[in-house]
C-alpha cells in the first residue's frame, strides 16, 4: 500500500495539516531534523506541496511557530487588570498556555530549535522584546525591558524542566500548584523592586 502524496481535498486542511504535522517536527526534533520531507510525511502530503505553500523551511518556522492570537491579546490584556494581581494573572496565562498541547508544541519548539537555529532564536527574542515588552511597559516605567526578559527567561526555564527534561517535583505538580508557585515570582518581575 503507497503513501497518500499530492493535493488533499481542499487548501485549507491541507495547510492545516502541514501546520499541524511542521509543530509536532519542530517540537520534536528540532530545526534541523525537521525536514520538508518529514513534515510532509507526517502530514500525508508530497514535499512539493510544503515548498508550494511555504517557499522555505524558515517561512514554515515563522509561521507556524508564531504565539496563537489569543495568547498575544492575553500577554497584553493582563495589563488592563489591578497591578496588585499581575503576576498571578500572568502565571495563569503561561500554565494554561504550556498545558494545551496545541501552544505547549509552538513554545517547546522555539525553545529547542532557539538553541541550534539563528531563525529560531530570532523569533524567541521577538516575543520577549514585543509581547513581554508591551506587557511591562505597560505596567510601570521602571526597567520594562529587563522586566520583559526576567519573565521570559523564566518561561523558557519553566517549560524545559516541566515538559522537556522533567524535573521533579515541578513535573508532577497540578497547574494550580505551577500557578501558585510562579505567580510570586512574576509579580516581582513585572511591578515589583528588582534590587
Amino acid at each position: 500500500m503507497s503513501s497518500k502524496t499530492g493535493r488533499r481535498a481542499g487548501p485549507t486542511q491541507t495547510r492545516e495539516a502541514i501546520q499541524a504535522a511542521a509543530r509536532s517536527a519542530f517540537a520534536e526534533r528540532g530545526y534541523d531534523g525537521a525536514t520538508f520531507r518529514t513534515i510532509a510525511a507526517d502530514a500525508g502530503v508530497d514535499p512539493a506541496l510544503v515548498v508550494h505553500f511555504y517557499g522555505s523551511k524558515e517561512n514554515l518556522f515563522r509561521e507556524v511557530m508564531s504565539l496563537p492570537p489569543e495568547v498575544a491579546a492575553g500577554l497584553v490584556g493582563l495589563a488592563s487588570g489591578p497591578r496588585r494581581s499581575a503576576g498571578r494573572r500572568l502565571a495563569t496565562l503561561v500554565v494554561g498556555a504550556l498545558e494545551a498541547p496545541a501552544t505547549r508544541s509552538i513554545v517547546l519548539g522555539r525553545i529547542r530549535c532557539a538553541s541550534s537555529h539563528p531563525a529560531a532564536a530570532d523569533l524567541v527574542r521577538e516575543t520577549v522584546t514585543a509581547d513581554l515588552r508591551r506587557l511591562t511597559t505597560a505596567l510601570t516605567d521602571d526597567q520594562p525591558a529587563l522586566r520583559a526578559t526576567l519573565v521570559g527567561s523564566a518561561v523558557v526555564g519553566i517549560a524545559l524542566a516541566r515538559y522537556v527534561v522533567l524535573v521533579e517535583p515541578l513535573c508532577s505538580m497540578s497547574p494550580d500548584e505551577v500557578v501558585d508557585v510562579l505567580a510570586p515570582t512574576f509579580q516581582r518581575f513585572l511591578v515589583g523592586p528588582l534590587t
